[in-house]
């Protein structure tokens, strides 16, 4: 592997169950030679990717990826168009809300609007999950060619419950019900107890493509309301999506209509 390669993969450790490395737990995980671990997290440190723990010999994740953060989500026009359309359904529907982008495998969450309802689901920024077993996730995944999403799971795909897709034939038909559909749904899959439904749009300009959705407690939710809140997921993607040159929606008018008359 090349060095950016192993940065990368030194980088992708850092979750928020695991919030500190130390050289030995690159070692063991990525099967680095301890030393070259060690070279390698003292270089990422002098660059600012990684810093020390203080009086510690643990590094944590270092300011400058959070500036790049910072500035990724500030120059993202199609995340600040969706970040709005998501907080006003969020507030209309007291549900959480969340924006992420497909890395590799996983979905990432990038933003998070925290719903008002009594019994809700928050999960923190930079929480990854399985792309496969989300509603968000498969949102995203329905953007690829089925050949590209092989090409994701060469070893095929390993259910973290008896909920979500169990084969990769499973996964296919489920991203063509998207396609066909527009949106995506998630019932006690990659989370226990807890309901997504999610939708995506693209800038075709800038090559970007994000995901949100609202997710709630599944047991507490009535099937008028999941209707509602689809219809107001794609209602306000395909708008999005108009804005941006993305013809995802484009044959969706019907189906738009259909939602929305069953969620009146």
């Amino acid at each position: 592997m090349s060095t950016l390669a192993n940065a990368t993969a030194i980088l992708r450790l850092f979750a928020p169950n695991r919030l500190e490395v130390s050289v030995t737990d690159a070692s063991r995980i990525l099967g680095m030679p301890k030393s070259s671990a060690s070279r390698l997290m003292k270089a990422m440190m002098e660059e600012g990717l990684l810093s020390r723990m203080e009086n510690s010999p643990r590094y944590k994740v270092g300011n400058l990826l959070f500036e790049i953060s910072r500035l990724y989500r500030l120059n993202s026009s199609l995340i600040e168009v969706s970040d709005q359309a998501l907080k006003a359904i969020g507030q209309d529907t007291g549900h959480t809300g969340y924006i992420s982008i497909l890395d590799g495998s996983d979905v990432l969450v990038i933003r998070a609007h925290q719903g008002s309802h009594p019994l809700r689901v928050f999960t923190p920024l930079g929480q990854r999950a399985p792309a496969f077993a989300t509603a968000i996730g498969r949102a995203l995944l329905a953007r690829l060619s089925d050949e590209r999403v092989r090409e994701l799971y060469p070893e095929g795909i390993t259910p973290p419950s008896a909920n979500a897709p169990q084969t990769m034939d499973e996964l296919l038909s489920a991203l063509a019900d998207v396609r066909r559909n527009g949106w995506a749904q998630a019932v006690d899959e990659a989370i226990v107890g807890v309901g997504t439904i999610a939708v995506s749009v693209s800038d075709s300009e800038a090559g970007e493509t994000i995901g949100f959705c609202l997710s709630f407690p599944a047991s507490t939710i009535s099937e008028a309301e999941k209707q509602r809140i689809t219809s107001l997921l794609v209602s306000s993607a395909r708008r999005i999506a108009s804005g941006f040159n993305d013809k995802f929606f484009a044959h969706l008018i019907h189906a738009v209509g259909d939602a929305e008359t069953a969620a009146a």
